[in-house]
């Protein structure tokens, strides 16, 4: 993420349909987070105000709204937020995503206008492990998979406010609760359309959005500003 912006994900919680509140013609700036005053924050129940479908595949979540409209009405409890979590979540990418996904140089991708699918909640077979690499980025590892994979995590909680600089002791913390066994379920979806280099093509790659853990489900980012 680019510094003062940020990406939403979250579910209609009247469907429990995954949905990405997005802008006509602009991305969504950080003072829309609660910790500056705007409505965003995780196990936040947010009133968006009437929207739009502005999905394509594999995009088909996106919804457009007008941010002046948008409006916190009050956080979920922790024991609530961990059992929509678990109503939402799959035990395989290839169930959220379809056939489409193909893992591939410790990663994932969706190939552009094909898919069913943008957003997801997982539920990993075996603990994931967590790192920062050599460049400064948040990396979580599912090396159950095969092949495995090594995917970049953008959870703003993570990071510090210019929204690269990784927190290192919280990285630490929320690593030594995954050794421990503390149940985790990862918000995982595909980024924008973008070519790496040495590629071919533009294609979506798969990421992970936010680790949710058992023993502090509702572990928000205002806590962390």
């Amino acid at each position: 993420m680019q510094p003062g912006y940020f990406c939403v994900a979250g579910v209609d919680v009247s469907t429990l349909r995954h949905i990405r509140p997005v802008l006509r013609r602009d991305r969504l700036t950080t003072d829309l987070l609660r910790p500056n005053g705007g409505p965003f924050d995780v196990g936040s129940v947010v009133y968006l105000g009437s929207t739009t479908n502005a999905g394509h595949p594999p995009e088909l979540e996106d919804r457009r709204f007008d941010s002046a409209r948008a409006r916190w009405l009050f956080d979920d409890g922790p024991v609530d937020f961990w059992d929509t979590l678990h109503k939402v979540a799959r035990e395989s990418l290839a169930e959220i995503f379809g056939p489409e996904l193909e893992l591939w140089d410790e990663s994932g991708t969706v190939d552009v206008g094909e898919g069913r699918s943008s957003l997801g909640c997982l539920k990993p077979e075996k603990q994931p492990w967590l790192y920062v690499d050599h460049r400064g980025t948040v990396r979580l590892v599912l090396d159950y998979l095969l092949p495995s994979v090594d995917l970049s995590v953008n959870d703003l909680r993570l990071y510090e406010m210019d929204g690269r600089t990784p927190r290192r002791d919280l990285v630490a913390s929320v690593e030594k609760r995954l050794e421990s066994g503390v149940e985790a379920i990862l918000s995982v979806g595909l980024t924008r359309p973008w070519q790496k280099w040495g590629d071919t093509d533009k294609r979506h790659w798969l990421q992970v959005n936010n680790i949710h853990l058992e023993d502090n489900p509702l572990w928000q980012l205002s806590e962390e500003r």
